[in-house]
């Protein structure tokens, strides 16, 4: 859980993602449509992927990826980020984080 937050405190917004995930997928060309550049981590293309995963499954990851962090805070996974962008607070998360600039 230690690699988790380290790497999510590194950018202002972190996608922890596998390859072959389809809602992954869509939650990247969401942000890179709001103007965000997230650290992307695939977790199937990771030595510690697996560990990883138990790691943002033990912190509420339902499912484990996609694992959204904004400013080093735990988001949530696809649904939670959708809801976000739907309630029009997804985007402030990203400019009060300095994700994206406005």
């Amino acid at each position: 859980m230690d690699r988790i937050r380290d790497l999510a405190s590194k950018r202002a917004a972190v996608i922890f993602t596998k390859s072959s995930c389809y809602m992954c997928h869509s939650i990247k060309v969401l942000f890179y449509e709001l103007g965000a550049s997230p650290a992307i981590h695939e977790l199937d293309r990771e030595g510690s992927g697996r560990e990883m995963e138990w790691a943002l499954q033990r912190m509420g990851g339902k499912p484990s990826v996609p694992a959204v962090f904004i400013g080093g805070k735990f988001v949530g996974s696809a649904e939670d980020v959708i809801s976000l962008h739907v309630n029009g607070s997804l985007k402030q998360m990203l400019i009060d984080a300095k994700a994206i600039w406005f």
